[in-house]
C-alpha cells in the first residue's frame, strides 16, 4: 500500500483518499515571464510520477496544475513591480502575450521531458471572481482588514486562533526576526502581514475592479481560490517545491482555515531542491540554466547537449525528497546509466523464448511496486531494472534461456515500470511513427552497406562508416548474424 511522507505531519502515512470517486492532486505550476530551467523540471516529473503510479494504481486521478499570471511582485512579497508586468513593459508587449508565449514554451519543454498534461491546468487571470469572494470570506470571518484599498491577513489575530508555521515549523517570533522591511509596508498593521488583495498603482497595467479597489489578488491567494474550485473544500494532495513551503504554502493554508474553519489538504509533498555548487538553482539568484540550454548544450557549465531523457532520468535517480547538486559530469553519469537501460530494454523486447527458464529470477514487478510504496522511491526502482538487466544480458549472449511465461512477464513488467511509471522514452527518435521508421531505415542502410564493405575486404569504407556514426554517438557492436546499434 502506497506510503507518502506527508510534510504537515513530518512522517510517511499509509494513502487513503477522502473521495471514493477520485484523488485531487493540486501543484504549483511555473510563474510564465521566462523559459523553464531544471528547477522546474524537477516538480513536474515528481508529480508526473505521482499521477502516473496513482493511475497505475486504478484511482481515477484528477491532477490540477495552476500557471501564474498574476500577483506574483518581484520580491516574492508585496511590493515590487508584477514580474510578467514589468517583462511586458520591457519588450512592449500586452501582458497576456508574454504570458502566452511562455506558457508555450513551458508545454514544449514538459512535453520534451514526457511530463503529461495535467486533468485541469487555469491561470490565476482566468479566476479574479473566485479570487475576491474568497477574500471576502476571509474579511468576514475577521481574519483580515483593508488598508488604503488593499487587503492584507492579519497574522497576529489568525495566530490566536489557529496555528501559523504549522507546515514549516516557524513560530511567529521567527517570522518576525525574517521578516523585510519593505517600502511601502507601512499601511500594514505588522510586517508579516501579507497581501490578499494590492490596490494598483497608476501605471500597473495588470488590474481589475474589486469592492476594495481597482488591483489585483496576492500571490498566495490563486492556489487557495482555484484549488476549491476545482477540487473542492477538502482534497487530497498538495505538491510543490520545498522552496515553496514558507511563505507560500504557509499562507494558502492560513487563508482556507481563515476563510473555510479547517484545512483543505490532508497530504503536503515537498520536492527538494537542485543545486549548484551547493546554492540552489533559481532565477532570484541568476545561476539557473534553461531546459532549452541543456538541451542545445548552449551554456558555459555545460560540455555538450543532453537529450529530455537524460534530464528526467537524472532527476529520477534521486529520491524525490533529497537535494540533487548538479554538474555536467553527473549528467554524462546519468546519460551512461540511461544508455545501459535502453540497452537492456531493447535487448529484452527482441529475446526468443526457450522452453523452460535456466536462470535465476527475481520477482522484479514486486520489487518495483514495494519501492514505488515507499514514498515513490524511484532510485530504488531504477536500481533493481539494472539488477534485472544483468540476467536480460546473460539471456541475451545466449548463456540462458527463458520460457514463454517467464519473458512474456517480464517484458511487460519493464514496460510498466520504465515507460508507464518512470516515463522514460525508450526510443531515441521521439517523434512521429514514419520519422522513427526513416531514421532506423537509414542507420541499417549505412550499417548494411559497411557490413557489405567488409566482406569486399574495403576496410576504407567501412571504417569510415564506422568511425562517423560513432563521432556521432552511436554504438556499433559486430555479430556473427549481422550488426547491433544504438545511440
Amino acid at each position: 500500500m502506497l506510503q507518502i511522507y506527508n510534510t504537515l505531519t513530518r512522517q510517511k502515512e499509509y494513502f487513503r483518499p477522502i473521495h471514493e470517486g477520485y484523488v485531487g492532486i493540486y501543484v504549483c505550476g511555473p510563474t510564465v515571464y521566462g523559459d523553464a530551467h531544471l528547477g522546474h523540471a524537477r516538480p513536474a516529473i515528481t508529480f508526473d510520477i505521482l499521477y502516473r503510479y496513482l493511475q497505475y494504481l486504478g484511482y481515477k486521478v484528477r491532477y490540477v496544475r495552476n500557471i501564474t499570471d498574476v500577483g506574483h511582485l518581484e520580491h516574492d512579497a508585496d511590493e515590487g513591480e508584477d514580474k510578467i508586468a514589468k517583462k511586458a513593459r520591457i519588450e512592449q508587449l500586452e501582458p497576456m502575450e508574454v504570458v502566452q508565449y511562455y506558457t508555450n514554451r513551458y508545454h514544449h519543454d514538459m512535453e520534451a521531458l514526457n511530463v503529461l498534461p495535467p486533468s485541469i491546468e487555469p491561470h490565476a487571470s482566468g479566476h479574479i471572481m473566485e479570487q475576491i469572494d474568497f477574500i471576502q470570506k476571509i474579511l468576514d470571518q475577521g481574519y483580515a482588514y483593508i488598508s488604503d484599498g488593499s487587503v492584507y491577513m492579519d497574522v497576529e489575530k489568525y495566530a490566536k486562533d489557529f496555528h501559523y508555521g504549522i507546515l514549516s515549523g516557524r513560530n511567529l517570533n521567527d517570522i518576525v526576526t525574517d521578516t523585510r522591511e519593505l517600502d511601502g509596508q507601512n499601511e500594514k498593521k505588522h510586517s508579516y502581514d501579507f497581501a490578499l488583495w494590492k490596490k494598483a498603482a497608476p501605471e500597473h497595467i495588470m488590474h481589475w475592479h474589486s469592492p476594495w479597489s481597482e488591483g489585483f489578488p496576492g500571490w498566495h491567494m490563486e492556489c487557495s481560490a482555484m484549488g476549491c474550485k476545482y477540487l473542492g473544500e477538502q482534497f487530497d494532495i498538495h505538491g510543490g517545491g520545498m522552496d515553496l513551503m514558507f511563505p507560500h504554502h504557509e499562507a494558502e493554508i492560513a487563508q482556507s482555515c481563515a476563510a473555510l474553519g479547517h484545512q483543505t489538504v490532508k497530504y503536503w509533498m515537498h520536492n527538494n531542491m537542485i543545486t549548484i555548487a551547493g546554492k540552489k538553482m533559481g532565477k532570484s539568484y541568476n545561476n539557473f540554466i534553461t531546459l532549452q540550454q541543456f538541451f542545445n548544450g548552449e551554456h558555459e557549465l555545460l560540455s555538450k547537449p543532453f537529450s529530455p531523457m537524460t534530464i528526467r532520468f537524472f532527476i529520477l535517480m534521486a529520491h524525490y525528497r533529497s537535494t540533487v547538486d548538479f554538474s555536467s559530469e553527473a549528467l554524462e553519469a546519468a546519460e551512461k546509466g540511461l544508455s545501459r537501460l535502453k540497452e537492456a530494454y531493447s535487448r529484452l523486447m527482441t529475446l526468443k523464448p526457450a522452453e523452460k527458464t535456466n536462470i535465476e529470477l527475481f520477482d522484479l514487478k514486486e520489487k518495483c511496486n514495494e519501492a514505488m510504496d515507499d514514498d515513490l522511491n524511484t532510485p530504488i526502482v531504477i536500481s533493481n531494472l539494472f539488477e534485472s538487466a544483468k540476467a536480460i544480458n546473460t539471456i541475451y549472449d545466449g548463456k540462458a534461456t527463458i520460457s514463454s511465461e517467464d519473458l512474456d512477464k517480464l517484458q511487460s513488467t519493464w514496460k510498466t515500470f520504465v515507460v508507464d511509471i518512470l516515463g522514460l522514452i525508450m526510443d531515441d527518435t521521439a517523434g512521429s511513427t514514419s520519422n522513427n521508421n526513416a531514421y532506423k531505415g537509414a542507420v541499417n542502410l549505412l550499417l548494411t552497406i559497411r557490413q557489405r564493405a567488409k566482406q569486399n575486404k574495403d576496410w576504407a569504407t567501412s571504417d569510415e562508416i564506422r568511425n562517423a556514426l560513432t563521432q556521432m554517438g552511436f554504438t556499433i557492436k559486430d555479430k556473427k548474424d549481422g550488426f547491433e546499434w544504438s545511440l
